[in-house]
């Protein structure tokens, strides 16, 4: 269906929003800043020597960009399971799959374009609790 009368939308992030994952988060396309409706991106950052808070998303994918870093990610459950990426890595994370990225840097900032099928992306984002006994 051709859409003559809809208008292409430019955002520029100036200042980071916190996100419930506890990073500094530059809202690039989402419901609020563009209409979208099924997609949000954004511009992650994860200071050097942070990681997140573990969380899931809830019945949706991401898609990752890795700019910049070092990044060790925890998954799964209690956190048991990890992967390595570098700058110029693509990550895909399955719907429902408890993560915490970790930046391995003390020094440099690690920065990514996030991607999700959620317009209104920190609505799906869920606390999750590793069992202390098992897990990091």
């Amino acid at each position: 269906m051709i859409e003559l009368e809809k208008k292409i939308v430019t955002v520029r992030p100036e200042i980071p929003v916190e996100t419930l994952q506890k990073l500094p988060n530059y809202v690039g396309i989402s419901e609020n800043t563009a209409g979208s409706v099924a997609i949000s991106m954004n511009v992650v950052i994860i200071p050097a020597g942070a990681r997140a808070k573990p969380h899931y998303h809830e019945g949706f994918e991401t898609a990752i960009y890795l700019l910049k870093g070092d990044v060790q990610t925890f998954y799964g459950e209690n956190l048991k399971e990890s992967c390595f990426n570098k700058q110029g890595d693509f990550i895909y994370i399955p719907a429902g799959v408890p993560h915490m990225p970790v930046n391995m840097s003390d020094v440099d900032d690690a920065i990514a374009i996030v991607s999700r099928n959620d317009s209104n992306e920190q609505e799906s984002v869920r606390a999750y609790v590793v069992n202390q006994e098992q897990g990091q």
